[in-house]
């Protein structure tokens, strides 16, 4: 891994519907917005980091169908359906799925740097406190493996195994 992955921050509020969290996480990627984009938004990309997208219609209001990969070797692989709900091209791309609610991928040349990416990233949902910590180690460990992806390295799921993640859940749970 390149660069330390910042901690994610989150809100969270109580209505009509249940409890509502909403990560954030801002991450200032050593690349330029088309290869960010690429990762984030493509069924080519998407892969190396986070899950196989068997459908992926990139316009807004398009189909989207993902498949995390890292348990799927056990056969338990999750994959979740929804629509791609924002689309601006190398600008914002968001998708709506079942379990994981509204994931947002925010993208804009860093300041001084145009080879450079700020990724503004949401998570909204609405869950268990449980479920928030969950999200939040989850997102965390995607976010390692998108930089190394950046990098050259995609994740390789065939070794992964849920020890980081669990460092990561505690790290969040005692208040990181």
């Amino acid at each position: 891994m390149t660069e330390a992955i910042p901690y994610g921050t989150g809100e969270t509020r109580d209505g009509d519907d249940g409890t509502t969290h909403v990560l954030h996480f801002v991450l200032h990627l050593p690349h330029p917005v088309v290869r960010v984009w690429a990762a984030v938004a493509t069924p080519e990309g998407l892969p190396q980091w986070l899950a196989a997208a068997d459908l992926l219609e990139p316009h807004l209001g398009g189909g989207v169908t993902l498949r995390w990969l890292n348990a799927e070797r056990d056969g338990a692989g999750t994959v979740v359906s929804g629509r791609v709900t924002a689309w601006d091209m190398e600008a914002v791309a968001e998708y709506t799925v079942e379990v994981h609610g509204r994931v947002r991928f925010h993208m804009e040349p860093a300041p001084a740097d145009s080879l450079a990416t700020v990724l503004r990233f949401t998570n909204e949902f609405t869950g268990s406190d449980e479920q928030r910590l969950d999200n939040l180690a989850g997102w965390h460990q995607h976010f390692e493996y998108l930089s190394d992806a950046l990098d050259g390295r995609p994740a390789d799921w065939a070794a992964w195994t849920p020890d980081r993640f669990q460092q990561l859940r505690a790290e969040y749970a005692d208040g990181r």
